[in-house]
């Protein structure tokens, strides 16, 4: 059911930009784990370089979106039968906003390592969408007034909701990959109406009758500009799909054998960088300049040991970066796939590595976050741990590190 409402829409003129300073998605402005943020602290501890630290009510994964003084979460609580976006005071950490957007019967099973409140928001201006997967998806007013919820995408996500939204113009674009039903929609973003619809395509017919692993995918789809064409990159559990965000129609497409996907895929130096989800992952590199199924001709290179399962990768000038669910990080060309160095940084990584003030962030899923010079060379700067489970990938704004774990949210900074 669509419970769009119809308010205002002139206040489209009025959205804020987007600046420097903002974090306003999964990771970050271009999607592709790199800050501008500069003077960041090194070293930290609960006792040391701590702005501020707040509770979080009930659980939650999805990352901190951030937009000028606000700070948007969204979280699960009463055993995931209530979804709620949050916002929270940038300056002092103080809970501004508490809505509940869903309320469930059942909200059903998720995965050991998700939750019922995984996809990152995108804020967008004067608004804030949020997304549950197959629950809904609504866009809130930055003030916390809903503007619409859309529940009408049924779905069977599985192991909870995972990819994040996308914004692009006057469209929202989400992948919903379920075991049963697997598609891509684009919502109007102030309406919550469909504006298309695609239903995958290059699924397996093994997959499609049953006799191979199911297809869902939990990856959030990117954005980015090829041969002067903007075209939305969207993995799902058999392929790589480039559509035109306008219309949903399909520009090319690279299959491989995977099935619950999460990485975000990231372009540089002409490729797409891409991961194939379970049982054994295969990490891909894959021109970005073909038309159809390029699935033979346009594949530059594999990779087929220590490719992640959930952390995206980064790619930092010429090198490329990735790090396996069990801590494996490896260094690569990126043209050409040439290892540099490959080290264990120890622990289990679900978050996704960041850039920001020169240097590399990756955080594990026990509080320990691992700081590392890029470069040919591994050049370890720091380890550091605070208290409490972290899935969610960091956002990093101005002089700060915002750090969700199970139960809170940190600023963490060096004094001014």
């Amino acid at each position: 059911m669509n419970y769009a409402l119809s308010i205002g829409l002139a206040v489209l003129g009025l959205a804020l930009p987007v600046t420097a300073s903002d974090w306003p998605q999964f990771r970050g402005p271009g999607g592709q784990g790199h800050s501008t943020a500069t003077d960041l602290p090194l070293r930290w501890s609960e006792t040391e370089n701590v702005r501020w630290k707040v509770e979080v009510p009930g659980s939650g994964w999805s990352s901190p979106s951030i937009q000028g003084e606000q700070i948007w979460l969204t979280t699960a609580t009463d055993e995931g039968r209530t979804l709620r976006a949050l916002a929270f005071d940038r300056n002092t950490g103080k809970q501004l906003h508490d809505i509940s957007v869903f309320e469930l019967a059942d909200p059903g099973p998720i995965h050991s390592k998700n939750s019922h409140a995984s996809p990152t928001p995108v804020i967008d201006g004067d608004y804030v969408y949020v997304h549950f997967g197959a629950h809904g998806t609504a866009c809130l007013k930055n003030d916390g007034t809903l503007v619409w919820k859309n529940n009408s995408l049924k779905y069977d996500h599985r192991h909870g909701p995972g990819g994040s939204p996308v914004v692009h113009k006057d469209l929202l674009i989400l992948n919903c990959d379920g075991s049963d039903i697997q598609f891509v929609v684009a919502f109007e973003k102030l309406t919550g109406e469909i504006r298309w619809k695609k239903d995958r395509q290059h699924i397996s017919e093994a997959r499609r009758t049953g006799k191979s692993n199911v297809p869902m995918a939990y990856s959030t789809p990117l954005l980015t500009t090829i041969g002067g064409t903007t075209q939305l990159l969207s993995c799902g559990s058999d392929s790589l799909v480039a559509y035109n965000p306008e219309t949903g129609d399909e520009y090319w497409w690279f299959s491989y054998d995977g099935y619950s996907n999460v990485p975000r895929p990231v372009v540089a130096e002409g490729l797409v960088f891409i991961s194939s989800g379970y049982d054994r992952p295969e990490f891909f590199a894959v021109r970005t300049d073909g038309k159809g199924d390029v699935t033979a001709t346009h594949q530059a290179w594999n990779l087929k040991k220590a490719a992640p399962l959930n952390p995206s990768p980064i790619v930092v000038g010429s090198e490329l970066y990735l790090v396996s669910d069990n801590g494996i990080a490896t260094c690569l060309n990126a043209a050409t796939g040439e290892q540099h160095w490959q080290e264990r940084l120890g622990g289990n990584f679900s978050a996704s590595p960041t850039l920001a003030d020169g240097h590399l962030f990756f955080l594990d899923e026990a509080g320990t976050m691992t700081v590392l010079q890029p470069g040919t060379e591994y050049r370890l700067v720091s380890t550091n741990t605070l208290e409490g489970r972290t899935l969610a990938t960091p956002a990093f704004v101005d002089r700060s590190i915002f750090l969700r774990t199970d139960t809170h949210l940190y600023r963490l900074e060096k004094p001014e």
